[in-house]
């Protein structure tokens, strides 16, 4: 059923999740029943090779294929293989002309590398059965845009009695719930609204329309991927499944660092145990850990796309990273040859949380404008085209969508211990209470959805 869903959302790109099952299936087997270190290195080596060409090819063809012709003076033409290979099998009239990202590629394909790895490191038992092997890696509900979920961590489940507890079921709807609102009324209102239009022409509009709709953005891409995030881990929980958290209020976070700790946990953990740690983490001396982090935040920046945007994106995050990191190093110096103790109190606590709100939001610039001109444009109307004097006219003109982002930035600021107390009266209260919250919620929800559907923004990559 998960391939079939797979197939309605992916087309003839559900050979390719049956391809990477097969393969990865295949390499756990071999690798485990290896004797010498020599056949588990290369086993592991195909398996990663394999997925990582796939990824590849469906990713970075046309950037790898720009690079080459631009050095070397060719005139090479990207040609989408598996579509020739479909039409000349089936006799189907697939064009073969562009590559079409493939649903979900980016996330199955860290999946199944991750499995491989831990079989190899001996933290896993290759799973037996090729059916369960394929429920893992093609269970519907974090399919096509996470979270990254480790064989480890599911596949035990897999071999458990279903279970649902009272509760479990009432923090599921409220999961769903919470993800449905998150998504159609505050994250597509915004972005059809105001931040789509802002970052389409930055130099129609003034500094400070510019400034609210990077805000509006920082609220939007959370709200649309924390909200799909909730309504995967609900629907995952109702089947039985208990899947990790990925977000944890990331714009409560003090320093860079305490965001990639907040801010998709599956990618920024995975990208740790399988990117930083084997290039030596910080065990390797100053420097050496700085290039780590470098790396690390670059090739996390390109996976979301070939495109300098999302290099310079990662850049940035790594470089907030590593000044961290030095900054840490040098306060617990001084705080240690002066004898003294820092403590924090609520305003350098805002302070933190302020400056570490906006300089991710500076970034988010890169990750969203359409190219490298209309992130430069939107910069140069911020810092010199403010317009002081037209933002009384601009807050009436936009009030309903300032008003929205402010909801949702506040809602996300709130206390947890707050937000805690009322997702345990939504669990704890009665059927009946919770029948009629989701029929009042469903029909807000209706109300406030756009014309045209929205896709989730991390379905591009």
């Amino acid at each position: 059923m998960s391939l079939f869903f797979y197939y309605k959302s992916g087309g003839y790109f559900f050979t390719l999740l049956i391809f990477s099952t097969l393969v990865d299936y295949t390499a756990g087997i071999l690798i485990y029943k290896s004797v010498s270190q020599f056949r588990k290195k290369l086993f592991v080596t195909i398996s990663i090779v394999t997925n990582l060409s796939l990824l590849g090819y469906f990713k970075y063809a046309y950037f790898f294929t720009d690079i080459f012709n631009q050095t070397f003076q060719s005139n090479f033409e990207v040609i989408n293989s598996l579509a020739l290979w479909t039409n000349q099998l089936t006799g189907s009239g697939f064009d073969i002309s562009k590559i079409i990202l493939p649903v979900g590629i980016s996330f199955f394909t860290f999946q199944t590398i991750s499995y491989s790895v831990d079989v190899y490191r001996g933290k896993l038992k290759p799973v037996r059965s090729i059916i369960d092997f394929g429920f893992y890696v093609s269970f519907f509900p974090q399919l096509v845009a996470g979270p990254i979920v480790r064989a480890a961590e599911f596949m035990p489940q897999l071999y458990q009695k279903y279970r649902l507890t009272r509760q479990e079921f009432g923090h599921a709807i409220f999961l769903i719930l919470n993800g449905l609102v998150k998504k159609m009324m505050i994250s597509d209102y915004i972005s059809i609204n105001y931040v789509d239009r802002i970052f389409d022409s930055p130099s129609s509009f003034t500094g400070f329309e510019n400034l609210m709709a990077v805000y509006g953005y920082s609220i939007q891409i959370y709200c649309d991927f924390s909200g799909y995030t909730d309504i995967a881990i609900g629907v995952a929980l109702l089947l039985g499944f208990r899947l990790p958290i990925n977000f944890n209020s990331p714009y409560k976070s003090l320093n860079i660092t305490d965001f990639w700790h907040r801010w998709h946990i599956s990618l920024s953990s995975w990208l740790r145990d399988y990117l930083y740690i084997p290039l030596g983490g910080n065990k390797k001396g100053k420097t050496r850990t700085t290039i780590n982090l470098m790396i690390t935040m670059i090739l996390g920046g390109l996976w979301h796309g070939a495109n300098l945007r999302f290099v310079i994106w990662g850049g940035l995050h790594g470089l907030g990273l590593v000044i961290h990191k030095l900054w840490v190093n040098l306060n617990s110096s001084l705080n240690k040859y002066y004898n003294v103790r820092t403590s924090r109190n609520w305003f350098t606590h805002f302070l933190s949380v302020f400056i570490t709100f906006n300089l991710v939001s500076f970034a988010w610039i890169f990750f969203r404008a359409e190219d490298m001109p209309s992130a430069k444009t939107m910069i140069t109307q911020i810092g010199l085209n403010f317009q002081l004097e037209l933002i009384p006219i601009m807050i009436s003109s936009y009030y309903k969508i300032f008003v929205v982002i402010l909801i949702g930035l506040l809602i996300h600021w709130l206390p947890t211990s707050f937000k805690e107390y009322y997702r345990g009266k939504f669990i704890q209260s009665n059927i009946v209470i919770k029948v009629l919250i989701v029929v009042i919620v469903v029909f807000m929800i209706y109300q406030a959805k756009s014309a045209a559907i929205q896709p989730f923004i991390y379905f591009q990559f």
